[in-house]
């Protein structure tokens, strides 16, 4: 988020202030920079009733207005990261008062699905925080702990890959041998509290992901259950509740990983209450 302030005491002042502004506005709009409102912005989980979509292609999603969240570099700690390519991200959210799902959309020219030495992985994280006041956005901090959801690309493939794989052995198709790992889920669950505290969770599981990279752009949507098994390690979604979130998203061509990627601080996330159906 960029501010900008100017000192209008007078009719030229203010004048000259709108000036600025447009000016300021055109010239951020031509880098590609989003602008947001000093309102902030609200990401509304929308009630529906039904089973929610799991996957990025559902006409679902299209019922819904997408919120558009400016992305900046991690320049916090080191290595910092003040050029990121990601700028900005889309955000859509459902919710059927037992599962709570997100569609994350992204540009990215380039699809990173594999891991290797010297190659890097696409990815996206969902930051929430563990109790009511908002922990440090990126990693948490010491007694206010952040509930990372971390969709990986590279995991996706492996779970892509593996269904085709049995696909293929059903059909009696022709296979080649390929030593794929076993995924419960290409989403990593994580605890936070503070840089270089980043630790998975022992269940892992319970947040599921769906991806589609197409044209240039990737689709990722990640759910979960609403009500928290782990009162102390899972985030709280609570119907009819307004809390905070926060989003990074990582480009394997541009090299990110770890604390070189694109983030956004706190937003708002009122989550519909059921009572409106």
């Amino acid at each position: 988020m960029i501010l900008i302030g100017f000192a209008c005491g007078s009719r030229s002042r203010l004048f000259a202030c709108l000036f600025g502004l447009i000016l300021a506005a055109s010239l951020l709009g031509g880098f590609g920079i989003p602008l947001v409102s000093s309102e902030g912005i609200t990401i509304r989980s929308h009630l529906i009733p039904g089973d929610l979509p799991h996957t990025p292609d559902d006409a679902a999603w299209g019922m819904i207005p997408a919120m558009t969240i400016p992305l900046s570099g991690q320049i916090i700690t080191r290595p910092v990261w003040p050029e990121p390519s990601a700028r900005a991200l889309t955000v859509r959210s459902l919710h059927n008062g037992q599962d709570i799902a997100f569609l994350l959309e992204w540009q990215d020219n380039t699809k990173n699905d594999r891991l290797t030495p010297g190659t890097f992985r696409d990815g996206v994280a969902i930051g929430l925080p563990l109790g009511d006041a908002p922990a440090f956005f990126c990693m948490g901090q010491l007694d206010h702990y952040i509930n990372i959801w971390h969709w990986k690309a590279d995991w996706q493939s492996d779970i892509d890959r593996r269904a085709a794989r049995t696909s293929e052995k059903k059909e009696g198709g022709v296979r080649t041998f390929e030593v794929i790992p076993r995924r419960i889920s290409s989403v990593e669950d994580l605890i936070g509290g503070g840089f270089s505290t980043l630790t998975t969770k022992d269940k892992q599981g319970r947040v599921q992901g769906n991806a589609l990279w197409k044209d240039g752009v990737w689709h990722v949507v990640m759910h979960r259950p609403l009500v928290s098994e782990e009162q102390e390690n899972e985030a709280k979604l609570v119907p009819g509740r307004v809390q905070t979130v926060s989003f990074a998203v990582w480009n394997g061509e541009n090299k990110e990983r770890n604390g070189q990627k694109s983030v956004a601080p706190w937003f708002q996330l009122s989550i519909d209450p059921v009572a409106k159906l």
